[in-house]
């Protein structure tokens, strides 16, 4: 028997003595899981290399975020521009007045995200009060409770830790038309402002003047 023959004999009976199992069967399964492991890696590495891909994507999608623009002092309607519609223009947001930029959490205030109704608005009554609801879109917080302004405060002082403020909100004042023409004087008006001139008007009646120079006029 040659050296080879007596090395497999050998061979043979390790692998039963060890497993059980004749050889033919042993190495068919240790071919079964390397091809397993194969396939199995194989689907690991494609999915890592598809999610590293994906990510680098993503990234060549948002653009970089431009340094914050002071705008100062602009009105309730010029602030509605900064929406997050037009990607030229930064992503604002105010609280009781104070503009701020947010265009590094436009996940949150951006078109699709959670808080996008409060971008481009004064929001503090809706925060206050944690509101989704228009009617409370508005900076007006009066008749806020105690706890409603103690949340919008807390809200204040993290926008002002994260954010960097741009701007204030322009107070409007209503201007009252006038028609530039003169008002008509009634004698009762001057009566009200000369009582004097009035008091000495009633004592010069057609009566009293008869009865100074002594006449008296029958009346028909």
């Amino acid at each position: 028997m040659g050296t080879f023959q007596l090395w497999w004999e050998a061979q043979k009976e390790l692998i039963f003595s060890f497993t059980g199992l004749s050889p033919t069967t042993f190495f068919t399964g240790l071919a079964i899981l390397f091809a397993l492991f194969y396939v199995v890696s194989g689907l690991f590495g494609s999915s890592s290399s598809d999610r590293h891909h994906q990510t680098r994507h993503i990234q060549a999608e948002v653009p970089p975020l431009r340094p914050p623009v002071q705008l100062g002092e602009i009105t309730e309607e010029e602030l509605k521009a900064y929406d997050g519609n037009d990607h030229d223009k930064p992503l604002l947001m105010a609280i009781k007045g104070q503009i701020y930029d947010v265009s590094q959490s436009r996940m949150f205030y951006g078109p699709g995200g959670p808080y996008a109704l409060f971008a481009g608005k004064d929001a503090s009554r809706a925060l206050a009060k944690m509101s989704f609801e228009d009617k409370d879109l508005t900076g007006d917080i009066s008749g806020l409770g105690p706890f409603e302004l103690d949340a919008l405060q807390d809200w204040e002082y993290k926008f002002m830790e994260k954010y960097v403020k741009v701007g204030t909100i322009k107070k409007e004042v209503p201007v009252t038309e006038s028609t530039g023409e003169p008002s008509e004087t009634t004698p009762r008006d001057v009566d009200a402002v000369n009582p004097t001139a009035a008091a000495v008007k009633s004592d010069e009646t057609p009566s009293n003047t008869l009865e100074k120079n002594g006449k008296r006029k029958k009346c028909c």
